[in-house]
């Protein structure tokens, strides 16, 4: 049977979703920029690479203890006042990043950075569960997680080229600047959005938290974000310092998997979130997690290779495993009833956070170094991340989803 032609967004959603992902794409660059400048960070500071990974955990760390705190007011005022109050905060920390002197005032700076991140990256996806239909949240977070894609192909590169012109402080205060720019579009561009505030009295602040976690489906939506999340950073922090230590690409070679990645997974999001409202968020998200577990152990397996094949497997990579952040995001987004959802949301964000900081501490346990250099237990990290994919693709048909939007 043929399938109806999905209707296009409307102009005004498409502004709201550009601008969200504006700042979806400062605050992913933030994190993101960490991981290949790992080698610079081990050198400058003399540090493993199991310290290294700590202070990747740092940050997702604090944005799960902060969006612990977050699910007792985040439903208590109206969201874009809240977006731009977070927003603005965390271009401050990214700014204290660059400013850092050393290994421990960075490792602060990163966890200021995470507390108000954290929040912000959760405020966002409730903002598209509040405002855009279920049967368009699949494009919606198609255009909302291409901020992964430019953060990616342009934001990498970017960054990297003026860490190496300028040294590794100019990418954070470059970020922070872009965190003006886009706040000011922001105070013109997001609308008002205050639905979830006349859903209802609530007896307390804990009110909605408590709400969220009697609810066996929520439970269900949060084991669910923690394995997709745990998969991937069990093997993403640590993509450079295998590359260069084993595969044996140079460091002005790394920008490079970024930039084909980007490119690519700019395109392939769009087509995950239109699949996603035609076939369906689940059984879209259980092909591209299953399709994803060929580049994760070929990625932690490759031997010394040209840099060619390197690029080509890491971009399978980044098409497969950031690709399940859009159905994925899509389901969880409609596992809650609209005046709960930025509870909801919060608690899921302390959630992924947990999974992501924990997955990347466990990888740095995994691996280690030889005598020549050389990173050893890779393949453990890989063989751990299909298993958490597995059961992702288990988990996933256990939860209900609301398809009713706020408004």
């Amino acid at each position: 049977m043929t399938r109806p032609a999905l209707a296009p967004i409307p102009a005004s959603e498409r502004w709201l979703l550009l601008t969200l992902g504006a700042i979806n794409f400062t605050h992913i660059l933030d994190f993101m920029i960490m991981m290949p400048l790992g080698p610079q960070f081990t050198a400058l500071f003399g540090i493993s690479d199991a310290k290294f990974g700590l202070l990747v955990s740092a940050y997702t760390l604090a944005a799960g203890a902060s969006g612990l705190v977050a699910t007792t007011y985040i439903d208590r005022f109206e969201r874009k006042s809240l977006l731009l109050a977070l927003y603005a905060a965390f271009g401050l920390a990214t700014l204290a990043c660059g400013l850092a002197p050393t290994f421990g005032s960075l490792m602060a700076a990163r966890i200021a950075a995470g507390v108000f991140g954290g929040v912000m990256g959760a405020l966002v996806q409730t903002i598209v569960g509040d405002a855009i239909p279920f049967e368009r949240r699949g494009r919606a977070m198609g255009v909302v997680m291409g901020s992964f894609s430019i953060a990616t192909v342009a934001g990498v590169p970017a960054s990297l080229l003026l860490a190496n012109t300028l040294g590794w402080h100019a990418p954070f205060f470059a970020i922070a600047g872009l965190c003006l720019a886009v706040g000011a579009v922001g105070l013109r561009a997001l609308p008002r959005l205050a639905g979830h505030l006349h859903a209802g009295q609530r007896a307390s602040p804990l009110h909605s938290l408590r709400a969220v976690l009697r609810d066996a489906n929520h439970w269900r939506a949060f084991g669910f974000t923690m394995l997709v999340m745990s998969a991937g950073f069990s093997i993403i922090p640590y993509i450079t310092i295998y590359a260069t230590a084993n595969v044996g690409v140079s460091a002005q070679q790394v920008p490079l998997i970024y930039l084909a990645g980007g490119v690519t997974t700019l395109f392939t999001a769009q087509l995950w979130g239109r699949l996603s409202d035609r076939w369906g968020k689940v059984p879209t998200f259980r092909l591209l997690a299953l399709a994803s577990m060929v580049p994760m152990l070929a990625l932690t397996n490759l031997p010394a290779v040209p840099l060619w094949a390197l690029v080509s497997v890491t971009t399978l990579f980044f098409i497969f495993v950031s690709g399940r952040m859009v159905p994925s995001m899509a389901i969880v987004t409609s596992a809650t009833q609209p005046a709960l959802r930025g509870t909801f949301m919060s608690l899921n964000s302390a959630m992924q956070s947990a999974a992501m900081g924990a997955a990347a501490f466990v990888g740095g346990l995994l691996i280690d170094r030889d005598g020549a250099g050389h990173v050893t237990g890779y393949p453990g990290a890989g063989w751990l991340s299909v298993v958490l994919t597995l059961a992702a693709v288990a988990w996933v048909g256990q939860l209900k989803l609301n398809t009713a939007p706020a408004h």
